[in-house]
């Protein structure tokens, strides 16, 4: 995976925890119990798709600008969006991408939550 930075950018997040679901074979990031990004694993253990939440008319955007971004894999195809590991999608869009995932998910807890996760 060209994108080594993910695992370290998404768990400096505050409240950010992250399990493996054995079953699909992802790495799921969540916050408040619920997942905003995940890696897809393939057969061999190597990562094939980032699959991120964004807002709809944000993820239809990303995927008319680069081919390496496909509606959800496996997912929601409206609200969840997959970027292929080895794609063309450079950093720091994948970067504000993830950001943006974690705050919709974050601004979906109730405030009392919110607070607790913020500080």
């Amino acid at each position: 995976m060209k994108y080594t930075w993910i695992d370290e950018h998404i768990m400096g997040k505050p409240g950010v925890t992250k399990d493996f679901q054995p079953e699909w074979k992802w790495i799921r990031y969540q916050i408040g119990g619920k997942m905003f990004a995940a890696i897809c694993l393939d057969d061999h253990d190597q990562p094939y798709y980032i699959t991120l939440k964004l807002e709809p008319a944000e993820g239809d955007f990303w995927r008319k600008q680069y081919d390496d971004i496909i509606p959800g894999y496996y997912m929601n195809k409206i609200h969840w969006n997959s970027i292929k590991a080895d794609g063309a999608v450079p950093d720091d869009i994948l970067r504000d991408l993830l950001d943006k995932a974690y705050k919709i998910v974050l601004g979906s807890l109730s405030r009392k939550k919110q607070k607790e996760i913020s500080g």
